[in-house]
């Protein structure tokens, strides 16, 4: 595969990263299996892994990928997160100084290597003043255990902050971003990758098929959805204006030769500001399925057709695992005396 600037950290990465949330207990059990489909990947040409510490439970899949990766580490950029619950304990999440630095190491350890090349703040913490968590971050990349820092479905007053309080307090600047972005979900591009392009932060979109929704697989009027081994309730999946929405994408899908997976992921890779787009499969099958859309290049006459479908800037309802603003969940931060 081609490969594109990460931003301007100076690294190249592919159009295409695997996302490996998918393996463990949650997804594939299999680990003899979930490695075979990282060989497969990096064999393809992938050069991105991205995974989580609290990726299948007790950062299962950490120790998966690690151990995928013996003998082939040099190949990878290798991305992981911090800041999801890793137990009961109140301390042992969030994005203080006294979890990150604990929690790189242990996952350093089930990773069984000495550094990652982007260590990324999985979700926003109201709670924690950015400075601190960009001290300790700071501190990461000076001891070499850590390349470039990046953080997930930050809103764009966020990522102006954090590089506001980086200048300011000669600290490491956040270098990324990995927000969701589909046909079905395009919000970020109202505000989100422009504020990326201002200042240089390369992008891994996640969800590109909107959570399976782009896969064809989930028709309107077909069969109901399970849960299946997620974690979640896919309510997302019952969204009237979704569903509609597939549909009218499908004969545009139809129309250019292609599937409708192969539609949407196309479409994810095919903003300026996008440095990668995460696939997340479960099985070879899968991986081979996504791999085989690595060609597709969507001409205007098709990009057009999909902003008809979706405008450009518009959310077609969040994704159920997306972050939502404390303030919008909780009423009592939105009523005075409350």
């Amino acid at each position: 595969m081609r490969t594109r600037p990460l931003g301007r950290t100076g690294i190249q990465v592919t159009p295409y990263s695997l996302g490996t949330m998918m393996f463990g207990p949650y997804g594939n059990a299999d680990p003899d299996d979930c490695a075979r489909i990282i060989h497969r990947a990096l064999d393809a040409g992938i050069n991105v892994i991205d995974t989580a510490d609290v990726y299948g439970g007790d950062g299962e899949t950490e120790r998966i990928v690690g151990r995928a990766l013996r003998g082939r580490r040099d190949d990878v950029v290798l991305a992981t997160k911090v800041n999801g619950p890793m137990g009961d304990d109140p301390n042992r999440r969030g994005s203080s100084r006294r979890w990150i630095v604990t929690a790189l190491e242990d996952s350093l350890r089930r990773l069984g290597v000495e550094h990652v090349d982007l260590y990324q703040v999985h979700h926003p913490d109201p709670d924690t003043d950015v400075e601190e968590t960009l001290a300790a971050l700071t501190d990461l990349v000076r001891a070499g255990k850590v390349r470039a820092i990046g953080h997930s479905s930050l809103p764009a007053a966020g990522i102006v902050e954090a590089q506001w309080v980086a200048e300011r307090r000669g600290l490491a600047r956040f270098r990324t971003e990995q927000p969701p972005y589909s046909i079905l979900n395009r919000g970020i591009e109202r505000e989100v990758l422009p504020v990326c392009e201002r200042y240089g932060l390369g992008t891994l979109v996640w969800s590109p098929l909107a959570m399976g929704l782009l896969t064809g697989r989930f028709r309107r009027g077909g069969e109901p959805v399970a849960a299946g081994r997620m974690h979640w309730v896919p309510r997302h999946m019952t969204d009237g204006r979704k569903h509609e929405a597939v549909e009218r994408l499908v004969p545009v899908a139809e129309e250019a030769g292609l599937s409708l997976t192969h539609l949407a992921l196309g479409f994810a890779v095919s903003h300026p500001a996008v440095s990668s787009a995460i696939i997340g499969p479960r099985t070879l099958a899968q991986l081979d399925d996504l791999l085989a859309a690595g060609g597709a290049t969507l001409g205007d006459d098709v990009l057009d057709r999909i902003d008809e479908v979706v405008p450009p800037g518009v959310d077609l309802g969040p994704l159920d695992v997306s972050y939502v603003p404390p303030a919008l969940t909780r009423p009592g931060l939105r009523r005075r005396g409350s």
